[in-house]
């Protein structure tokens, strides 16, 4: 099977892709994979580390062809406010979950999660449901969702879950 192994940049590249994929959120985060084009091309990503990969990217296969990639829709919250301050503090609250979140202006949108739903509602938040690609905003410390990071002088890890909680100790506290 063919590989892909490079991934071009929206903007970077140039030429016609020979077949596309669409891709959800979870899918374009992926290091090695067998992915379908929607015109039949198989092929194998096989990238030396994990990349987010973004809408308008392509893949640069060993033979130099190129797929282009689109981001699926997805079910998402639209999450919007009465102001900007409590937009902000929406925000706050799923930056401290973990969640991948994407920022617009007048609104912020996440994965489809009920007990978040509920959660937002709870803060003032207005939400609806809607169909559209999903594209995060990258980690603070490089591309993608941050699972690992650091808080001065001590590390720790979180593992993700759908509801966005966790544990984690802090010389011998937990909170």
């Amino acid at each position: 099977m063919i590989r892909a192994v490079t991934v071009l940049e929206r903007g970077t590249w140039n030429g016609e892709a020979v077949d596309t994929v669409v891709l959800d959120y979870d899918a374009r985060h992926r290091r090695r994979i067998a992915m379908n084009g929607v015109h039949g091309l198989s092929f194998l990503l096989d990238l030396p580390r994990p990349v987010a990969i973004s809408s308008g990217d392509a893949l640069r296969l060993e033979d130099g062809r190129l797929v282009a990639v689109q981001a699926a829709e997805e079910k998402l919250l639209e999450v919007t406010c009465e102001n900007r301050h409590d937009l902000m503090r929406v925000a706050w609250h799923l930056g401290n979950r973990h969640l991948p979140t994407e920022i617009h202006e007048a609104a912020v949108f996440i994965r489809y999660d009920h007990v978040i739903e509920e959660m937002l509602k709870g803060l003032g938040a207005w939400t609806t449901v809607v169909s559209r690609p999903f594209q995060p905003e990258g980690g603070a410390y490089g591309q993608g969702t941050v699972m690992g990071h650091s808080h001065g002088p001590h590390d720790h890890v979180h593992a993700y879950d759908a509801s966005g909680d966790h544990d984690h100790s802090h010389f011998g506290q937990t909170h």
